[in-house]
This record gives structure tokens, C-alpha cells and sequence, in this order.
């Protein structure tokens, strides 16, 4: 759980640092709930960009009278962060991608691991949705949590039962902070950075697009799609917003990801760290219009709660984090059921495990004794 210190401090941090480094506050802000990693921003600024990124209310703090709170971050922390790809305000949202970033007591490393958005879970009661309870997949909690009699489905209500869904399953007691990410905005950002550079661990087809982008057209009377396919060969690639955003959705054996949603989790965590790197060159850092943009489109992407505090006094927080020092994480489970009598995923023993590891602070020392649970590129 987050500590609380004092405020003092915050201006002298900002003495020596380069000024177009120090442009970067609240888009470091945004790269942090994408990856766990941060830049350093610039003052003069902040106002302008922190008001770009959405606000909600996704733990239903400010529903039950929580408080503003201006206060420095202190480690352990665990922040959630929930992908979706909304279709229309009807449909209630269902959670693409769960990741959770846990930042030791020393603020200088992150764990990033996924969570299987098909993973069989209890999702408990949750009487603002009306919702009584029930088994079922883990990315369906944010959908029954979202309903709002009479209204358009919520998607910060959605995040408040995911929330605590995830809770259930880790044991983690509290996050502290959380974000939903639109995967939509996710190509701008992607596009105003002019694309990013990144290692492709082996061949992958497009189950969705053809080669320039385009949709593929539906199989008359269904059973897949007809056309050529995007294609994602192995090696080093420059991908631009909507080949970035396919290549890290796909998820199915006949398209090259042998390991499925466990291969889309792992492509998902490789382009992530590649993204902060691109977000830090110098290509980006010092462009001052390009800079602008990646900003702008960043916080457009994105609904942010820090449980009191702030972008800024998270960009603060995580200052010393970077990519290198994000430890990607493979949590093993596997199938229950095959073909047509699938119905989600379990995660083995050794997982709760790694949770126990993470409540008691000890992360560092159970990866050393399973190596196995890093993040491998094949």
C-alpha cells in the first residue's frame, strides 16, 4: 500500500534539470500507467497537460467522501491498469487487457505482470450495478459492473468491481492508482511519436486487418474473415499506431501466437517497455511540436485515478523508473477445457505464490528462486 509523506521538496526538484527533459511531466505520467515507466516534466506546464488527462472516480472513493490529498508517494505501490476498446456509449465495456505494476519500497523497479482476461473468477456482489455475484471470466467484471439503470453503461463504475475482482484474486488489499486506457487514443499516441521500434519475436499474422490496414472482410455466414492478412515478420520493426495496436491484440495459434492470450500478454509487455524507450529519445524529448502532440494524445487516451494524489505527484513518485528496470512477469496457468468445451483459464499455485511475495515485499527474493517467472521473448 502507497505511504503518504510530506510536500516539501517539490521545487527544488526541479533545479538542473534539462528543459525540454523537463517537458515531459504529465506525458512520463501517461507512459507510467502504460508501462511503469516515467519522464520528468516541466513545470510551466503542467497545469496545461494534467488537465488533458481524464479524471474519474474508479475506486468509489469520492462517492463515499475520500478528500483531495497533496502529498509525496512512497513505495510499496500497486497500480491497475485496464485496456479497453470501446464500441458505442450503449455497450458495456469489457476489460481488454489487465495488467497490475507493483513498485517496491525503493521506487526504483517495477514488476509488470497481466492478468488473463479469460480467467475463471468469482466476481463478488456489487449492489450499485444491481450485480448479485457470480463465476464467470475475469474481463466480464467490468461489463456487470458497469450498468447503470436507466443511463449508458460506466466504464470508472466498471473499473471500481475489476478493481475489486483482482483484489480477490491477488490478495493485494488496496491500489493505488489506476487508469483506463482507450485503446483508441492508444494509435494516436503511437502516431505522434512517428511510430515505434521494436523487436518482433517471430511471425504474426492479422487475424482483423489486410496489409494496408484496412478491415477484412467477414466469411459470408460467418467462420472467420476473407482477404489478405497483415503481416508482423520476426525481427526488428518499425510499427506505426494501428499495426501497433493489431500486432499486440493478436491472439490465436493459426496466426503465429502458439501460446495465445499468454503470447498476446507477452507481446503486449515487450511493445510497452519499446514504447517508453521511443518516449524517452531524443527523436521525442527534445522536438518540441512532436512532444506536444505525443502529450496531448496521451492524455486524451486515458482516465486516470491516483486515490488523492495527482499525475504530478506521481511523475514525481516514479521519477527514477525506467524500461530497464521494469521486470516483465509470466504468471503460469493454462486452460480449462479444450474446443468447443473451453471456458477460461486458471492460473497454476505457484501464482498465488508470486501474490504472497508481492503483500509481503519479498518480489525481489522470490524471482530469485524462480527465474522461471520472467518474461522470456519466445
Amino acid at each position: 500500500m502507497g505511504k503518504a509523506g510530506t510536500d516539501g521538496g517539490k521545487r527544488s526538484f526541479w533545479r538542473g534539470v534539462p528543459r525540454w527533459a523537463r517537458l515531459c511531466t504529465a506525458f512520463g505520467v501517461v507512459l507510467m500507467l502504460l508501462s511503469g515507466a516515467v519522464l520528468v516534466g516541466y513545470e510551466a506546464l503542467l497545469s496545461r497537460y494534467e488537465g488533458a488527462v481524464g479524471k474519474g472516480d474508479l475506486f468509489g472513493d469520492q462517492a463515499a467522501g475520500a478528500q483531495e490529498r497533496k502529498s509525496n508517494i512512497k513505495g510499496p505501490l500497486n497500480i491497475l491498469l485496464v485496456g479497453i476498446d470501446p464500441r458505442n456509449p450503449e455497450t458495456p465495456p469489457l476489460a481488454d487487457s489487465i495488467m497490475i505494476l507493483h513498485v517496491p519500497a525503493g521506487m526504483d523497479r517495477g514488476y509488470l505482470f497481466s492478468l488473463p482476461r479469460d480467467l475463471r473468477v468469482d466476481i463478488p456482489e456489487f449492489p450499485k450495478a444491481h450485480f448479485a455475484g457470480r463465476t464467470d471470466k475475469l474481463n466480464a467484471a467490468m461489463s456487470f459492473g458497469s450498468r447503470v439503470p436507466g443511463q449508458n453503461p460506466s466504464a470508472a463504475q466498471g473499473f471500481e468491481l475489476l478493481a475489486k475482482t483482482v483484489q480477490e484474486v491477488t490478495g493485494i488489499e488496496r491500489f493505488d492508482a489506476g487508469a483506463i486506457i482507450n485503446f483508441t487514443g492508444f494509435k494516436k499516441i503511437v502516431d505522434a511519436m512517428g511510430g515505434v521500434d521494436m523487436y518482433i519475436e517471430r511471425d504474426v499474422r492479422s487475424e482483423h486487418r489486410k496489409p494496408d490496414g484496412t478491415m477484412r472482410e467477414l466469411r459470408p455466414g460467418g467462420g472467420g474473415y476473407l482477404g489478405p492478412q497483415a503481416e508482423y515478420k520476426k525481427g526488428n520493426a518499425h510499427l506505426n499506431g494501428w499495426q501497433a495496436l493489431d500486432y499486440v491484440r493478436q491472439r490465436y495459434p493459426k496466426n503465429g501466437v502458439p501460446d495465445a492470450d499468454y503470447g498476446r500478454q507477452r507481446h503486449q509487455q515487450q511493445f510497452i517497455k519499446a514504447m517508453v524507450d521511443q518516449a524517452f529519445s531524443a527523436d521525442v524529448v527534445t522536438n518540441p511540436i512532436k512532444l506536444d502532440r505525443v502529450i496531448r494524445a496521451a492524455g486524451q487516451s486515458l482516465v486516470f485515478n491516483g486515490r488523492g494524489n495527482s499525475v504530478v505527484d506521481f511523475a514525481i513518485a516514479l521519477k527514477n523508473i525506467r524500461s530497464n528496470s521494469i521486470e516483465t512477469i509470466k504468471l503460469p496457468g493454462g486452460g480449462i477445457g479444450t474446443g468447443s468445451a473451453y471456458k477460461g483459464e486458471r492460473l497454476l499455485p505457484a501464482a498465488q505464490d508470486f501474490f504472497t511475495a508481492i503483500r509481503t515485499e519479498q518480489v525481489d527474493a522470490f524471482m530469485l528462486e524462480h527465474p522461471d517467472f520472467k518474461q522470456k521473448n519466445s
